[in-house]
This record gives structure tokens, sequence and C-alpha cells, in this order.
């Protein structure tokens, strides 16, 4: 099943395209999307859908900066239940964590970790959607509510070091640093923002006495979690060792402290292979290292931990049905509006 995400994510839709001089209706029409959706905001919809509906948006209206232009009319209250659970959280750490742990409840395709090195954080964040579709104004989208969401929990007053894209600079940057703060970098290693570490640690300001109540209620509303589960942690294993080519399972079980065959009991209770750990780690990285040009073949296949190019190619047809030229290609391709 491709991922979904809540027709909430929509909001202000409407009236920013139509302020922009284009026609709404025809324009979701056109990626198979219905205009009157937009009045039942927990609807759940196609993710690729809305990608390519932005992205069909920002050409229709001549702004490069169409996603981040929406992200002004997001409101917590998009995030659903969420949003007044990540109010009672104390911290900025536990509120992003909160955003980590129920990705599925608001966006299935959307990716956010956070890293943290020499006295400074970086969050970053992707999508994985499963099937080619562009994902530019998806992360302006993305960008912009992460960042809204920061400055409800830190308070107006906080800007990170910098704002990070991996696209390279539209012909206009007035909206970017209007909303992200002035320090923003184009043609990135990733997509995210880089703060101060202690940050994280900052306070929520939202969080008041009564910001616990009813939690436990709300929370019981959602899916389960994405938790710290062996096969999460060998996931994530699995993403730092491929590049090196070391990414055995004998490498990740002995860096987990356990032996093979305790890693496979492990995997096999919550359904999981080491084989389908590695392909669906492999299926989101390769989205993304297809998505930026300045990445050749042979450069994605060594990232990807392929002997060669054409093992990679191989692999990519069986589990994407098409090579990755064609997934590049078909990337870029909208319907007319």
């Amino acid at each position: 099943m491709k991922p979904s995400i809540r027709y909430a994510s929509l909001s202000g839709y409407l009236q920013l395209t139509q302020s922009l001089g284009a026609d709404p209706a025809a324009l979701m029409h056109a990626v198979d999307l219905d205009p009157a959706d937009l009045a039942t905001p927990d609807k759940w919809v196609p993710v690729v859908r809305v990608a390519r509906l932005l992205e069909l948006s920002a050409r229709a209206c001549g702004h490069a900066d169409f996603g981040l232009r929406l992200a002004e009319f997001r409101r917590l209250s998009t995030l659903g239940p969420l949003s007044v659970v990540l109010q009672g959280e104390p911290t900025l750490r536990d509120a992003l964590g909160l955003l980590m742990r129920y990705e599925h409840s608001y966006n299935e395709a959307l990716r956010i970790r956070v890293a943290e090195t020499e006295g400074l954080a970086t969050i970053r964040l992707w999508f994985e959607m499963g099937e080619p579709a562009p994902s530019t104004q998806a992360e302006q989208l993305a960008m912009g509510a992460l960042y809204g969401i920061i400055r409800e929990v830190l308070g107006p007053t906080w800007q990170p070091l910098s704002a990070c894209f991996t696209d390279p600079a539209p012909p206009d940057v007035g909206t970017h640093n209007r909303m992200l703060g002035g320090r923003v970098h184009f043609g990135h290693g990733f997509t995210g923002l880089v703060l101060y570490a202690k940050d994280l640690d900052a306070p929520n300001v939202l969080a008041g006495p009564d910001s616990g109540t009813h939690i436990d209620e709300l929370l019981a509303a959602l899916a389960a979690p994405r938790g710290a589960s062996t096969a999460d942690r060998a996931r994530d294993l699995v993403e730092m060792l491929l590049p090196t080519g070391r990414c055995g399972v004998d490498e990740v079980a002995r860096t987990m402290g356990m032996d093979r065959r305790t890693l496979y009991r492990h995997l096999a209770a919550t359904g999981e292979t080491f084989t389908s750990i590695v392909d669906s780690v492999r299926a989101g990285l390769a989205e993304r290292y297809l998505s930026l040009a300045r990445y050749q073949l042979t450069e994605i296949s060594v990232l990807l931990g392929f002997a060669a190019p054409s093992a990679f190619s191989r692999w990519f047809r069986h589990h994407f049905g098409e090579s990755p030229r064609q997934w590049r290609k078909r990337r870029a391709d909208l319907p007319a509006p």
C-alpha cells in the first residue's frame, strides 16, 4: 500500500492558489484529487498525488516557493490529536521525539531524524513515497511546517543557525529568507535545520500545568508509535554501514551486541528478516539519491552497497519495476493542468 497523508496538509491551498491567479479545482482534478475533500481534513490521500499537486501548482502559479508559502497556512492543529499531546511535551527534544514516533499518524511518507555532534544538532527530513514523484515543493511545505512547530515550542524569537535545501536556489529566495530566518543554504547535502544542541533541551513554552491532562487517551486514539525496536536499530545500522561495503548480518549483529541467530530471532518476532530490512533501507535511500541530479548512478550504486552498477540496476528493477534511469525521468513528469 502506498503511503498516505491527511487532507489537512493542504490547509490554505484554495486561498493560496486563487490568490496567485490559478484554478485550484482544475489543478486538483489533474492529479485525481477532489476539491470537495478539502472539507474533510482527516481524510487520507496518497502522498504522491499531493506532491504532484504542489509541483503542478508551483508551475501554474509561477512561484517556485509555492510549498513554503503554503506552510504559512499551517497550524499545530494540522497534526490532529497529536498537536494536543505535543503541547504537553516538556522540551523540544521530547516534542521532536513525539513527531518522529508518530510520523505515520499525520504523514506516512515523511521521515524526520535528529543527530547531534560538536554542540550542534541537525534535523533532517525527506520523503519516501514508494514511486516517482517530485518532492521539491513537498519538502518546502514540510520544512516550513517543521520550522513553525519549533517556533511554537521555543517561542517566536527562536532562529535556527541555518535552513538547508538539497535543491538549487530558486530565482527569488525572498520567501525563504523571510520565513526561515535569512540563513538559508541551497544545494546542500540534506534538507533540514541546523541549531545549537542545547536548544533541544530548552523548555516547551506551550506546556502548562494542565497540559498533560487526557494525554493517554489521545495517544490511544493514534496508531502504535514507531519505537526503538531491534528492527529499528538494525535499520539505522544498515543505513550507516551500506556505503562502507561491510553491511553483513554478522557485522550488524555484532555491533548490536548479539550473534546472528539472536538477531534473526528478534527480527522474525516482528515479521522482518535481515534481507527485508536491507531492501527497505536501500529503497528509501535510492529514492533520496535519485531525486538529486548531482548523484550519478555509479555513485548511488556504491552508496547503496552494491559491488557493481549492474547489480544495483537489477535490484532496482526487481523492487520498483523499472530501471533507475526510467524512475528518475518519470519523477519529473507532471500532467497538464
